[in-house]
């Protein structure tokens, strides 16, 4: 059986590797809908004429 402090060693690198790579994971998100967003705007600059939005807030009503 494993002593208790090399016990204690093998769970705090595992708990490190996984920080990393919920941090990692966490940067590719976030630079992915950075991207999203401005291929939003640049595709909103070109294809708007006004500044409405497109759609009606409310919906008519019958």
């Amino acid at each position: 059986m494993y002593p208790a402090y090399e016990i204690s060693q093998y769970r705090s690198t595992e708990l490190i590797r996984q920080a990393d790579h919920e941090r990692l994971v966490r940067e590719i998100l976030r630079g992915r809908r950075a991207a999203r967003r401005e291929a939003a705007e640049r595709t909103a600059e070109t294809d708007s004429h006004t500044g409405r939005p497109r759609r009606h807030r409310f919906l008519r009503t019958a």
